[in-house]
């Protein structure tokens, strides 16, 4: 069964181009590419190989198989201070069995409002618009062997704006190797936002013109055209150096970009006792052709959190915080509580 799960996923790849910052134009859907979870948002998305729990469902979904009986988190993220949006993210991870798990996650994304304008009134005063996006998704992992880990996340992507709207389906899937005497050495592969093209929906989409035949107005339907969803492909490793009660990991990982740059990712995480850690990243831009700047992220991120026991029943509560910086808008601040039940 394994060897299928790696086969299948190894035949998708071959399929991935590289990153073609000239068509970032045709590609919609870009919510996907946002990490909504402050943790693993700390260090810059590099723990590729070694993600665990409920964040895992972003950054490979094999790393959910990691959950011991029941997880459950919540973020909320204030994107690019300044301009108003904020993400809200929910997730859930249940033991099944003795190897499976069963995750359930919920993203809500929050532009805020502004002034509704028509081609008749263009300056508004009828009312306003707010956008939003959810995306909610379905996931099951497992632990194939003590070494390796496997699973497949199940996504939609809803977005609407007052007459339109669209609807995708589209699915993650992820292996992770762990291996070493301390199991310190681990390895990833997610293959992320796959799914078919589609269009914008709606009323939004008809326009009322004049009749060539003159006398009256006649119901005119626009074409919508399709769009891709950004597809990405990572690979990455992590290893774990252990100090007593103490560890220290570094991390590192490549995304391939369907639409935009390909990115390299690293960063490392400072733990002490499981209670306090630590974490601080940074993202390298593929420059080498396009070398222009095309996003608002300058590369640098942080975060540390702390977690306590909750009594005597082993249930524990961490709270987390990270840090990403921009060149506009003074950068995006999550924090984060989850529970270990």
């Amino acid at each position: 069964m394994k060897i299928g799960f790696f086969a299948a996923l190894m035949a998708m790849t071959n399929s991935l181009s590289a990153g073609n910052p000239q068509r970032s134009g045709s590609a919609g859907a870009s919510e996907l590419l946002i990490n909504p979870w402050a943790r693993s948002g700390g260090w810059a998305g590099s723990n590729v190989g070694g993600i665990s729990g409920v964040e895992a469902s972003f950054l490979n979904v094999a790393g959910t198989a990691g959950t011991s009986k029941t997880d459950v988190s919540f973020t909320s993220t204030s994107w690019l201070v300044g301009a108003g949006i904020n993400i809200n993210a929910a997730g859930f991870n249940q033991k099944v069995g003795s190897r499976g798990v069963l995750g359930a996650s919920f993203v809500s994304f929050d532009y805020g409002e502004w002034e509704r304008t028509t081609e008749s009134n263009p300056e508004g005063g009828i009312g306003t618009v707010s956008p939003t996006t959810v995306i909610l998704g379905v996931s099951y992992a497992q632990a194939f062997t003590a070494n390796i880990r496997g699973g497949i996340n199940i996504k939609l992507y809803s977005s609407a704006s007052d007459n339109l709207n669209v609807n995708a389906l589209n699915f993650d899937a992820g292996v992770q190797y762990v291996t070493g005497k301390e199991e310190q050495i681990k390895f990833g592969i997610t293959l992320k936002n796959v799914g078919p093209s589609v269009a914008y929906e709606g009323d939004g989409k008809s326009i009322n013109l004049p009749s060539p035949q003159g006398g009256f107005t006649r119901a005119f339907e626009e074409r919508s055209a399709t769009f891709e969803l950004p597809t990405t492909l990572s690979i990455g490793g992590s290893y774990d150096f252990n100090f007593d009660s103490q560890k220290l990991t570094f991390a590192g990982s490549f995304q391939s970009n369907s639409f935009e740059k390909d990115q390299y990712n690293v960063g490392g995480e400072y733990k002490l006792k499981d209670r306090f850690g630590v974490r601080a990243g940074y993202t390298f831009y593929d420059n080498r052709v396009f070398e222009d700047q095309t996003t608002v992220f300058t590369g640098f991120s942080a975060g540390a959190s702390m977690s306590a026991p909750l009594g005597d029943s082993g249930t524990k509560i961490g709270i987390d915080y990270s840090f990403r910086a921009t060149n506009a808008f003074s950068g995006v601040h999550s924090i984060g509580i989850q529970f270990s039940l």
